[in-house]
């Protein structure tokens, strides 16, 4: 029997589709791997101790064995004292992180492409990144010094009129959660406008030589010009934040807060840290509420996404 390549030797025949692609993009799927083995050994394999939270786990009768609960982990977890006020302030805090974190890399980035002297820009730069190198532990330990009863920021406070007291035990809102976005502005402003500050870069000269010609001035540039065309990055950048918003630096504030500041300071991660670990190990209830947390995020993330497609025809998918 022929083959049709004897009997239409000009015709080429085609591999089956992703033999073809493999036989292209090898080299990438190579490059990949390392890549999809660390996300399945990390990521997806250790998804299966979501089991977990419908369990009382047990080291000794292992993730198979423990005795099923169903929802009383979540029951336990939702009837806690402290889970509505920590679910307030989580929801607070974020929006905190939502607005004002996610604002202040933004106009840093917008700021740093007006400067003329480009030696100046880079230093600018290089002086807003330090500050995300440095020890989350350190940078706490800091704000303790500073804004504790005699530290050098609440002296300067003092003398503006302000009472002297430990600005960190202070449980008046929104005292604690003021401190804690500035801190998170202070730390991720500059690390964050990296992405805000190569986009801009990408921008066509010529769109701003043409406004010039048409008497814009630099401001107005801005405004019609750099900010639009990095809008697409913003609005990714939002929905990615929104998703994670629950997952917020609860590092810091585990390093921060104490008993006196549990209303105002206590969030959802923090709230079950102390419930699964503290006098007793409950990994079962800390899986639960890390479930929780994460339904509530992948929620918001689509939901940002949905009405971000609405308003401004751009989504992250």
């Amino acid at each position: 029997m022929t083959s049709a390549a004897n009997v239409y030797p000009h015709m080429k025949v085609h591999l089956h589709p992703w033999r073809e692609d493999f036989r292209k993009n090898g080299i990438l799927y190579l490059l990949f791997l390392p890549v999809a083995v660390f996300f399945i050994v990390f990521h997806y394999i250790p998804m299966v101790g979501i089991f977990m939270a419908f369990e009382d786990y047990s080291y000794v009768e292992g993730l198979l064995g423990s005795k099923w609960l169903g929802l009383q982990n979540f029951i336990e977890l939702f009837e806690g004292d402290m889970f509505l006020p920590a679910l307030r302030n989580t929801f607070i805090m974020s929006l905190f992180k939502i607005t004002f974190a996610f604002i202040a890399p933004v106009l840093l980035a917008l700021v740093v492409s007006q400067l003329r002297s480009k030696r100046y820009s880079r230093v600018v730069q290089t002086i807003t990144y330090m500050p995300y190198f440095v020890s989350t532990v350190v940078v706490c330990s800091l704000a303790k010094e500073f804004l504790g009863y005699s530290g050098g920021i609440t002296r300067l406070l003092c003398a503006l009129g302000l009472e002297q007291q430990n600005w960190l035990a202070n449980n008046r809102p929104p005292i604690f959660w003021v401190i804690w976005c500035l801190i998170e502005i202070w730390r991720g402003a500059g690390q964050g406008s990296i992405i805000y500050i190569a986009a801009i870069a990408g921008i066509n000269g010529d769109l701003h030589e043409a406004a010039v010609i048409d008497g814009a001035n630099r401001w107005q540039r801005v405004w019609k010009i750099t900010f639009p065309c990095i809008l697409p990055i913003v609005v990714m950048m939002f929905t990615l934040q929104v998703g994670l918003a629950f997952r917020m630096g609860y590092d810091s504030i585990l390093l921060l807060y104490m008993p006196s500041t549990y209303d105002v300071a206590d969030c959802l991660h923090t709230y079950t840290y102390r419930m699964a670990f503290g006098t007793t190990t409950n990994y079962s209830l800390s899986t639960a509420s890390g479930l929780f947390q994460s339904v509530i995020a992948t929620t918001l993330l689509i939901v940002s996404n949905t009405l971000n497609r609405k308003a401004s025809s751009l989504s992250l998918f």
